[in-house]
């Protein structure tokens, strides 16, 4: 068993309690100004933009520093008009077939359906996936752990990071999923988790007409 090694903590900075306040505010404000976009402007973004958002996400906690997540960018177009081929067969099921009423009535709200444009107008998808094992370089398996959790927060983080730089993005989750390791030639262990489309909105675009819920019905201090 490897032995833990540990370093001075210098990376923290603490701030008196007004400027926590001010900086809690500010950040606030900011995402508060984030909005799940559908319609995409074909401007090209920087390669380096991404990567930067990339590393970030890459800082996520995760269980046992595993790290079991894997991020494919995708700009070629071939490869995005052949996952909205797919995603949109997968979805005109799920619309037609398979969708329960009351998750049909849920999403009604929304103006979606299995029309799936963006998918080839961003300028990027990033397909995430979460890995169940590692491997070393000698081929041997290693157990990830909360991995679920793990990819989830560094989702959360990306998302988070392309609103930052001034991008916007589209959470894409259709089920299942399994094309995206087809189509993108993914190991055997890893398994897609969501697709996300990035770029600029379209100076046309909308947005649905709703409201997040308050901190009252969302959080309880006890």
């Amino acid at each position: 068993m490897e032995i833990p090694r540990f370093a001075p903590l210098t990376t923290y900075r603490e701030f008196a309690p007004e400027e926590m306040k001010k900086r809690a505010a500010a950040f606030r404000e900011e995402v508060q100004r984030r909005r799940t976009v559908r319609h995409f402007s074909d401007r090209p973004v920087p390669r380096e933009v991404i990567e930067e958002c990339l590393v970030a996400a890459g800082t996520a906690p995760n269980g046992a520093n595993m790290q079991p997540w894997h991020f494919v960018v995708v700009g070629d177009p071939e490869v995005k008009r052949r996952i909205r081929e797919a995603a949109e067969k997968e979805e005109r099921d799920f619309y037609e077939h398979r969708a329960p009423r009351e998750w049909l009535d849920a999403l009604a709200p929304l103006g979606t359906d299995e029309q799936k444009p963006f998918l080839e107008a961003a300028p990027y998808l990033i397909a995430i996936f979460a890995q169940s094992y590692g491997l070393l370089p000698d081929g041997r398996k290693v157990k990830n752990y909360y991995v679920t959790e793990s990819v989830g927060i560094a989702t959360g983080m990306l998302i988070t990071a392309i609103h930052h730089v001034g991008l916007v993005a589209l959470t894409h989750t259709p089920s299942p999923m399994g094309f995206l390791s087809e189509v993108l030639n993914r190991p055997g262990n890893e398994r897609p988790f969501l697709l996300l489309a990035v770029g600029y909105p379209a100076a046309d675009a909308v947005v649905p007409e709703i409201n997040k819920k308050p901190l009252r019905e969302i959080a309880t201090f006890v």
